[in-house]
């Protein structure tokens, strides 16, 4: 077991759960019209995607480059997900 964390085959795992995760919902955009819409679907997972890959990178020592360049993904992602959330907010307000 503690060769499958320290090998980081856990966090490949994850990963495919939150790519499951985000074809369902999707599919429930698409066929229902609720829930998250896609373009905001993609932001929020990616950010969460790369964190896990940081995590991963850090766990197998692909070294310290591969771990920096997927935090700072990650952070550019998640402002770009915050950006769309407070400019959806701001163009609801009358």
């Amino acid at each position: 077991m503690a060769e499958f964390f320290a090998s980081g085959r856990f966090i490949d795992w994850i990963l495919l759960l939150m790519a499951l995760e985000g074809l369902g919902l999707f599919l429930l955009w698409r066929v229902r019209a609720c829930g998250i819409p896609p373009a905001a679907l993609i932001l929020i997972l990616a950010s969460g995607a790369c964190l896990l890959l940081a995590v991963r990178a850090a766990l197998t020592d692909a070294g310290w480059v591969w771990v920096w360049l997927f935090v700072t993904v990650a952070l550019v992602v998640h402002l770009a997900d915050l950006r769309q959330r407070w400019q959806r907010a701001h163009s609801k307000t009358p």
